[in-house]
């Protein structure tokens, strides 16, 4: 057991405990938050070049300490190497492109009678960011950087299962010189740092990222003081295959596209929807590709998949599987670590539960249909409405069938949802609000209308 008042956080790989933090306390928060709020009107009259010059420095020292960050993302997470230092290079980027916000953060001239009449974005104050364990420090840094750039400040609360690279982040960020209370981190529980944060009436909004049960409670605290949400929450996304598609290259592309970061991913394309006369020849291609990913050890080059990140997330994912016989399993690592193998079930039902239900781990559903109209009414058959993607050559198919889908984030002929220029975001239960893009910085601010009489 940890002592009195520290996080031990275990590396999913081998369960050995990788690093002991001192654990963030309701009270804790209440100290950042009043740190945050003093500091508050020095950042936002930092000049937006200085600010611009800050935010460019800490994306270039994330560069220059990236493989130091990668890998122990990689042993925090259980994420391969080769995922975690790509990631590395998001959080620069994402940096680097806010970095170019502050002078670009622009108001209006409106015309008026009698006067003119103009409109300012300002920062909303302090910002409370609530981030899960998949994709610790790309999914602070896009909500950090972007709140930063406004004239924010910040406390970012990592999942308390993986806070190490948020804390070499805040520290990163000092060296840069950001100035001292604009940007806390605090490694504590959700329902005593996590609730505090929501509820502190010095707190002007809280983006979070985690589940859709989680999501709504913020949502039911933080309306008490009608404070700003952005919630990004869960999703069950569908890969939809189209019979004059490109099969084999849809076949290749998908199993990571289930399977990445070991399924643990609101993007995940778990339910994939195959037209009936091409499903045969899809499921073979798509269970050979599957075989051949290597799960294992995920400072090893070659690993493609990595363990779960707890016992408890094992222990739920084997529980969808319960009495059901899969197509496919393939291997995983015996012994220490969270290990499951990625797993192929077909046909399944889309009413189903494994086709309803955010696994959030390596399963697969595969889901005949017949027709176009089927393959939309299904694919909006669920709850979720995240991310997706279309495989078919018939351009005009393409984007009838994107308009049709209630789903925020869609990829033709790719299995891609991010990057960070354009607007990332879900529709119904996933969420509310965009990150990323020029969307984010505006989702930072408040619009003030001033008009001034000239006659």
């Amino acid at each position: 057991m940890a002592p009195p008042g520290t996080l031990r956080v275990l590396e999913p790989a081998t369960e050995a405990v990788l690093a002991e933090v001192p654990e963030a306390t309701a009270a804790d928060v209440d100290i950042a938050v009043s740190s945050a709020k003093a500091a508050a009107g020095a950042w936002r009259s930092v000049a937006p070049t200085a600010r611009s010059q800050i935010l460019a420095r800490i994306g270039d020292l994330v560069t220059s300490h990236l493989e130091d960050l990668a890998r122990l993302e990689s042993r925090n997470v259980g994420k391969p190497i080769a995922d975690a230092r790509g990631e590395m290079e998001v959080v620069a980027h994402t940096f680097h492109y806010y970095a170019g916000a502050p002078e670009r953060l622009l108001g209006q001239s409106i015309p008026v009678a009698g006067g003119i009449d103009v409109t300012f974005r300002e920062p909303l104050g302090v910002v409370g960011i609530i981030v899960p364990w998949n994709f610790p420090l790309p999914l602070a840094a896009w909500k950090v950087a972007p709140a930063l750039a406004a004239g924010n400040t910040v406390v970012l609360k990592p999942s308390e299962l993986t806070p190490l690279t948020a804390l070499e982040l805040r520290r990163l960020a000092e060296e840069a010189g950001l100035p001292a209370g604009a940007f806390h981190v605090l490694a504590g529980y959700g329902p005593s740092a996590g609730e505090r944060l929501v509820t502190h009436p010095d707190v002007a909004k809280i983006a979070f990222t985690g589940s859709t049960a989680v999501g709504k409670r913020i949502h039911e605290l933080a309306s008490a003081s009608l404070k700003r949400v952005t919630l990004e929450l869960g999703g069950k996304s569908a890969n939809i295959v189209f019979a004059d598609a490109d099969v084999a290259a849809a076949a290749r592309a998908a199993p990571l596209a289930v399977f990445g970061n070991s399924g643990q991913d609101c993007c995940a394309r778990s339910r994939v929807l195959v037209e009936r006369s091409c499903l045969d020849e899809f499921v073979e291609l798509f269970i050979e590709e599957t075989s051949r990913l290597r799960v294992g050890d995920p400072l090893d080059e070659s690993t493609q998949l990595g363990p779960l990140i707890s016992a408890k997330q094992r222990d739920r994912v084997a529980g969808y599987l319960d009495g059901i016989t899969p197509t496919f399993r393939s291997t995983a690592p015996q012994g220490h670590g969270f290990w499951f193998p990625p797993t192929v079930v077909c046909p399944t039902d889309p009413t189903d539960r494994l086709a309803q239900e955010e696994i959030f781990g390596p399963v697969a559903t595969i889901i005949p249909f017949d027709t176009e109209a089927d393959a939309v009414e299904i694919a909006n058959g669920t709850r979720y409405g995240l991310s997706g993607s279309i495989w078919t050559r018939d351009i005009g198919r393409a984007f009838r069938v994107a308009r049709n889908l209630d789903s925020g984030t869609l990829s033709i002929n790719s299995n891609t949802s991010v990057r960070v220029s354009t607007p990332f975001g879900g529709f119904k239960e996933s969420g509310m609000g965009r990150e990323l893009g020029p969307d984010a910085l505006e989702s930072y601010t408040e619009v003030k209308n001033v008009f001034v009489a000239v006659t």
